[in-house]
């Protein structure tokens, strides 16, 4: 085998060891996934989203936020792209340049550090939506790593995300709805199963995140979904009803 032969050898088996190395990883996103309102569901390998074409963003991102995701050592890749998924009209990576907002992630690129497909598929453009720079890096941030503490305390919990875009606070470029306000929805499956929603403007804020808890049921009256369908009721009622600040140590 001459030097360029074996390169190339040594090369494709790395490539495959690192495929393999990904392919025998199998995601848990549970079977909770949120009916949709206003968009279709696009399936990706770690989460799934519901996408409004006539929002050109997302109602929903969904998935499960397990301790191993976040404490993967997967660096961020910053490669914004065009999700190959949206049926049409998709939103690009400088769909954003000069509005003032920031590409919002709903699934944040700090909850998948498990591996390179993990990372890289939260940067389609079908995961962002427009928020105020203040929001996005100040208390929305915060509730972010708030979530990753709850998700590692409680070894997992689902987690959906998204803008209210029942109403609007503008409209950029393209036709790109600015969401008024986004919510969070965190939910702790199995003997002892509770959950947690919030509620916030789409502007910053020095208030502490309990602040914006609500009850699922306010969040499902404001986007007209509805969460955790698959819920018996009895149990569906009681969790969604209530706001247990208690539970989860707020």
């Amino acid at each position: 085998m001459n030097l360029v032969n074996r390169f190339l050898f040594l090369f494709s088996v790395t490539l495959l060891s690192s495929c393999a190395k990904e392919e025998v990883i199998s995601p848990d996103t549970g079977n909770y996934t949120p009916t949709t309102s206003k968009g279709y569901l696009i399936k990706h390998t770690y989460y799934t989203l519901s996408y409004s074409n006539s929002d050109r963003q997302s109602e929903f991102s969904y998935y499960k936020l397990s301790p191993e995701s976040i404490k993967g050592t997967q660096s961020r890749t910053d490669d914004f792209r065009i999700d190959p998924l949206v049926k049409n009209n998709p939103v690009s990576s400088t769909s954003y340049q000069g509005s003032g907002y920031d590409r919002g992630h709903l699934c944040p690129a700090a909850d998948m550090a498990l591996n390179l497909t993990a990372m890289s598929e939260t940067f389609y453009m079908s995961n962002m939506s427009p928020m105020a720079p203040s929001f996005n890096r100040g208390i929305w941030s915060t509730l972010e790593s708030w979530v990753r503490e709850a998700a590692i305390t409680n070894n997992g919990v689902y987690v959906v995300t998204g803008p209210i875009l029942n109403g609007s606070c503008g409209v950029m470029a393209g036709g790109i709805i600015i969401p008024c306000s986004f919510y969070k929805i965190v939910y702790k499956s199995g003997t002892n199963p509770k959950i947690i929603g919030f509620i916030l403007s789409n502007a910053g804020s020095s208030s502490p995140i309990k602040s914006f808890a609500v009850s699922v049921d306010e969040i499902e009256r404001r986007t007209g979904i509805d969460f955790f369908p698959q819920l018996e009721d009895g149990l569906e009622n009681q969790l969604e009803g209530t706001v247990s600040l208690g539970a989860w140590g707020l």
